[in-house]
């Protein structure tokens, strides 16, 4: 068909009413006939640059092409008159060509562009062009401004107007605020404010200026006159302000008077809205962020001092832009059919509804029966082809307006190509197009494999102008999938292929390289990606793609220049993604940093200082930071100091200072090779007054009445001034008496006749000759302590067992302390044969109810207890005493365990009772079985308590048994002793094994062994069969041949020889004593024990070496048995037999003489060497 009858056709078919929004967007397909639509347009206040080139957009798409023509301030524009404006190919959008001597401001103006074809108009916003401006500041020359101390001051700015405003900035402070309009506000002048640097700075649109400087005088009078607070800005009482719904409101109110008001805001009705609120610039600006009906009313400024208040009121009014009360909807007519187009907006002011056709107003278009206009609705009754135009509805007021567009009826159509292949990585987001046209408007919707997909949510989501999103796309989302359109006229459907593939992700990622310049440098680039995809490797350099001989995983740079520095990017890339990383390549020579050059000092306060530098060449090694040293000259002249090291990319910082020290200054720039040379050192600054205090301030109780009170010195660069002292304040604390003080040049102060154990309030300040230091904070410190006195009450023990005790007790009163409680000690007292352990612990503890748990005691035995109370210095009086007992525990391994073998298939065993039997014995428990045969079984025999030897057959010889051995009380069976028996050696000599849990010294055909008891002495035993060692916890097994040592000849040689040499000894000693020689038995008389407890460092009690100690001030006998001291011991336990012996001048022999070893557990075990001494009395 021609296209001529096409054209005919279609416009019998359709009217179209365009609106340029609606609530839904139709996309017609562009072969389908229609009007045009603008689709790109310049902003409406469109501002732009003189140096470059002007682009004011128009973009409109239509079927057939739409023509493009524009209005100027009105009026026709023709571009191509002009050659300076062109108009782009298939499009409206104007460029103009700011040519050199061309003034920019003859092509500002208002611009609208107009769209049109053979079915209307359409028509773009009206565009303002302004050339944005940045106008010379003219110099000028300004008066110093003299005002009087007290007064107000306005300081104007007044920049020249520039396109789009300038930017106004001074300095700020509580004093000194920036109007709105760019003024500088002083609210009282004070001497302070007198300077020469007072300048307005304008930041245009291009540039930065600053107008020229005020100079402000302060004219000083002996007294400032307070005044009530006047408002400089704004003026009068009250004013008001329109701001736009939803824009920010800001209000400022800026006050004079002395002292300086304070500001403070409200609101006439209702509270102010705290949410959207903030006040700023000291409360002088209220700032609401975005602006609703609500928030319109008064707003109420208060300016308040001393002197009184003033107030000003501003009333906001909050206006709207024209918004859609009922937006248009889009409308499709064919011939004959009626409707209508609604336009209602609403807006502060109300806007106004204009009606246009095709860009016209519709009252200076032919008039149309067909057509009326009834207020915001256009009603349409049978429609014609001739009544095809571009209806356009105008809401506007003095903010802004709004317009719409309605299309034709027509099947659903499928847009878009058919049988797409879409491919994804895994994990996501992919749409699948289905561009469909169709009126009504069909539904359209989506399957996959026969399931409908992304009505009910999920990782699908479809959207209404058919497509649909695949959120995190999955290996199970591939395969086919379907969209359906269908309306009243009929259905199309369409498909397309989801591919999903494995993402492409770097493994290993270049590096970042530090090279020598001449070396090889190599970067790594590793990635993995979907086999079905092919990828490409490229390499670039500082955004420069490099061009290589082959694409490879690495990268390798020979020879390496300074020019080969910078980043190195890795990119691999599919079809689909692409991954990148990236790593500098620093090339370098090793050299350090150059010094920094030009510092200078600014900003001088009384500590601190601002020092500036220029850096130095780093030499290809980046700085990472500058040391800042500091010289004086008073203390150490000549010596440099490290004061503060900051970042290698600072400049610039603040130097904090110490008083009274003349600073000269240099810098270090240091990098990964190392520090470069000083720079040159600064000017000197000179540092006021001290400011320091000493520290560690302690007051210490060295005496009951005393109180010694130390502190730190200052260091040198702290002394500030000569002649460096200290005062020294001090008093009772909680009482009404007067500060005392001391000044002194040591750094103690010893106070004397205090009470005992008094807080004191110190304090120390230092003075030199410039004057008094800051008083340090007050620190408490107490006086001496003192003996407590009074002891603990109610000392019990609730709970015991073997090796545990738990005590409690009522505690003292504190004051009855006298100092700081230290511990609560108890005192323990455990009697071991004729031996005594005491042991103490601490409790730390505090509580009206106290307890504590004693550990290591004895099992079984009988301890007496009492406790005193201790501060840091002294303990109390002790309580009464209390006696408990321990319960029961297993025994101690026996004392000794042998086996012998007297004959050939005999076993032979003996075994003493334990050490320490923890409780009384019930019996013994013995096992055995075989070793070294393949009898298996073990066999278990028990004995009453006062058995000690077992012997047993064993079949033959050479069976060998493994023998175990354990004491048992009613608590349970103690540790157990193991030996095997004895090897078969000859059958001539029988052998035996000796087994000790001690030292045992044999000879070939005997053994004689020595016991080291608890108490430390040697038992020597005559019985080679019968031998044992206690007090080690080893176990040791001995086997030797037995001779008859009693037949050898050498042995009868020796003893006739040691019995001559004794009977010699006997005479000599008995001739002496018969002399009358005397021994100072008063001497050894009245010894007290070792007060010394010995505790553990975790206070359990460690009774392990107690009894291999002597007592302080005893005896070791001949027997090694140790011999009470004590004044109140008996005669009796001296000497051979119960009688005490003397000599004939009084003199008490009998301590000399041997006691005998009284174990009241298993009785006289052995034979005991008796004193030399008493023979010689018997043969007396």
């Amino acid at each position: 068909m021609p296209s001529s009858c096409w054209m005919v056709a279609m416009a019998k078919l359709l009217l179209l009413l365009l609106l340029s929004r609606g609530l839904y967007a139709i996309e017609i397909p562009l072969d389908l006939k229609q009007p045009p639509t603008i689709t790109k347009q310049s902003v409406k206040d469109h501002i732009v640059d003189p140096r470059d080139s002007a682009v004011v957009e128009c973009e409109a798409k239509g079927n057939p092409m739409p023509v493009f023509s524009w209005r100027r301030n009105g009026k026709f524009f023709n571009p191509g008159r002009d050659p300076r404006v062109s108009m782009r190919r298939r499009s409206g959008t104007l460029d103009i060509a700011f040519y050199s001597g061309l003034d920019p401001e003859d092509y500002e103006g208002e611009y609208q562009c107009f769209a049109t074809n053979d079915f209307g108009s359409a028509v773009s916003n009206k565009i303002l062009l302004r050339v944005s401006k940045s106008p010379v500041w003219p110099k000028e020359f300004l008066e110093p401004v003299a005002v009087n101390q007290g007064l107000p001051l306005v300081l104007p700015c007044d920049p020249p107007p520039s396109v789009p405003p300038p930017h106004i900035f001074w300095m700020n402070s509580c004093r000194l605020t920036v109007g709105l309009n760019g003024d500088l506000y002083f609210s009282s002048i004070t001497v302070n404010d007198t300077r020469t640097t007072y300048s307005c700075n304008a930041r245009f649109a291009q540039t930065i200026q600053q107008k020229s400087p005020y100079t402000i005088k302060v004219l000083t009078t002996r007294l400032v006159a307070e005044s009530v607070p006047s408002f400089l800005f704004p003026k009068g009482t009250a004013s008001s302000k329109v701001v736009l719904r939803g824009k920010p409101l800001i209000l400022m109110c800026i006050a004079a008077g002395v002292p300086t008001p304070t500001i403070t805001w409200s609101k006439k009705v209702g509270d102010l809205p705290r949410r959207k609120l903030r006040l700023e610039n000291f409360n002088k600006t209220l700032r609401i962020t975005s602006m609703s009906d609500d928030n319109a009313g008064d707003y109420i400024c208060t300016a308040s001092n001393r002197m009184g208040a003033t107030s000003h009121t501003i009333t906001v009014r909050v206006q709207a832009t024209p918004y859609w009360a009922n937006k248009p909807e889009n409308l499709v007519l064919t011939s004959e059919d009626n409707g209508k187009l609604i336009c209602r907006a609403n807006g502060i002011p109300k806007p106004t509804i204009q009606w246009l056709v095709n860009g016209e107003p519709v009252d200076s278009v032919p008039p149309n029966p067909r057509r009326q206009v009834a207020g915001d609705t256009l009603i349409l009754r049978s429609v014609q082809i001739g009544d095809s135009a571009v209806y356009q509805c105008n809401a506007s007021n003095e903010h802004g307006y709004l317009l719409a567009n309605a299309f034709i009826k027509a099947a659903p159509r499928m847009l878009g190509p058919r049988n797409q292949l879409v491919k994804v990585m895994e994990n996501n987001r992919t749409f699948l197009y289905c561009p469909f046209f169709g009126s009504p408007l069909p539904e359209l919707r989506w399957f996959k494999d026969g399931q409908i997909v992304g009505r009910d949510g999920g990782h699908y989501k479809a959207y209404t102008n058919g497509t649909l999103e695949v959120r995190h796309a999955r290996l199970d989302d591939q395969g086919t999938y379907t969209c359906v359109a269908n309306n009243r006229l009929g259905k199309a459907e369409n498909q397309a292929r989801l591919e999903v593939k494995e993402p492409t992700r770097i493994t290993r990622p270049p590096e970042h390289l530090r090279a020598i310049r001449g070396s090889t440098a190599r970067f790594e680039c590793r990635a993995k990606h979907d086999p079905t995809l092919p990828i490409t490797v490229t390499w670039k350099r500082n955004g420069r793609l490099l061009v290589l001989q082959k694409e490879d995983d690495f990268l390798a740079i020979s020879s390496v220049r300074r020019e080969d520095e910078g980043n190195y990017t890795c990119t691999v890339r599919t079809e689909l993604d692409r991954a990148s990383a990236s790593a500098r390549l620093v090339v370098f020579i090793m050299y350090r940093p150059d010094p920094p050059t030009d510092l200078e000092l600014s900003d001088p306060t009384e500590r601190s200082i601002r020092i500036t530098w220029t850096p130095g060449n780093d030499n290809h090694s980046p700085t990472k930071e500058y040391l800042v040293q500091y010289e004086e000259d008073y203390w150490e002249p000549g010596r440099w100091k490290n004061l503060s090291s900051y970042p290698g990319n600072l400049n610039s910082v603040i130097l904090p200072l110490s008083p009274f020290i003349n600073y000269q200054f240099r810098v270090y720039a240091i990098n990964a090779i190392g520090w470069s040379k000083p720079s040159r050192p600064s000017q000197r600054y000179q540092t006021s007054a001290p400011d320091a205090v000493p520290g560690n301030i302690r007051g210490v109780g060295t005496w009951k009445t005393r109180m010694e009170i130390r502190w730190e010195p200052l260091e040198d660069t702290q002394r500030n001034g000569p002649h460096l002292r200290y005062i020294v304040w001090w008093r009772r604390r909680d009482s009404r008496e007067e500060w005392k003080n001391i000044t002194t040049y040591w750094l103690r102060h010893i106070i004397y006749d205090t009470d005992t154990f008094t807080p004191y309030e110190i304090k120390v300040q230092a003075v030199n000759d410039f004057g008094l230091g800051p008083e340090s904070n007050v620190v408490i410190g107490y006086s001496g302590e003192d003996r407590p006195i009074a002891a603990p009450t109610n000392l019990r023990v609730s709970k015991t067992d073997s090796t545990k005790a738990t005590v409690h007790w009522t505690p003292v009163p504190s004051k009855t302390i006298m100092g700081l409680l230290k511990e609560y000690k108890v005192s323990t007292t455990c009697w071991l044969s004729v031996s005594r352990e005491k042991k103490s612990k601490g409790f730390n503890v505090t509580g009206p109810q106290p307890w504590g748990v004693l550990t290591g005691l004895v099992p079984y035995s009988n301890y007496k207890m009492h406790m005193v109370v201790a501060n840091s210095r002294y303990e109390g009086p002790a309580s009464s005493t209390v006696e408990f007992q321990t319960k029961e525990g297993v025994p101690a391994p026996p004392r000794f365990f042998r086996i012998q073998q007297r004959h050939m298939d005999t076993l032979y065993l003996d075994w003493d009772r334990p050490a320490e039997p923890n409780g009384i014995l019930t019996g013994y428990t013995l096992k055995y079985q075989v070793v070294n045969g393949t009898r298996g079984g073990r066999t278990q025999l028990d004995f009453p308590p006062n058995t000690t030897y077992y012997s047993m057959n064993r079949p033959d010889r050479y069976t060998r048994y493994r023998f175990s051995l354990a004491a048992r009380t009613q608590v349970g069976v103690g540790e157990a002793a193991v030996e095997d028996s004895p090897l078969f050696t000859n059958e001539g000599e029988p052998t035996q094994t000796w087994w000790s849990n001690g030292l045992t010294k044999c000879e070939r055909t005997s053994c004689v062994c020595t016991r080291l008891d608890r108490s430390g002495d040697t038992n020597l035993h005559k019985d080679p069969y019968k031998s044992a060692v206690k007090g080690w916890s080893g176990w040791t097994s001995y086997t030797r041949e037995q001779v008859d040592i009693a037949t050898q000849g050498w042995f009868i040689g020796v003893m006739c020889a040691i019995a001559l040499l004794v009977v010699i000894l006997l005479i000599v000693c008995f001739i002496k004593k018969s002399r009358g020689g005397k021994y100072p038995v008063r001497d050894k008389k009245d010894l007290p024990l070792d007060p010394v407890d010995q505790k553990d460092q975790d206070g359990s009690f460690d009774y392990r070496d107690e009894d291999n100690k002597p007592l302080q001030g005893s005896q070791m006998s001949l027997d090694g048995m140790v011999k009470m001291q004590e004044s109140d011991d008996s005669l009796v336990d001296y000497g051979e037999g119960g009688d005490g012996q003397f000599n004939e001048d009084g003199s008490f022999i009998g301590q000399y003489a041997g006691r005998k070893d009284r174990d009241e557990n298993e009785g006289n075990l052995g034979s005991e060497a008796t004193s030399p001494v008493s023979p010689l009395y018997s043969l007396a």
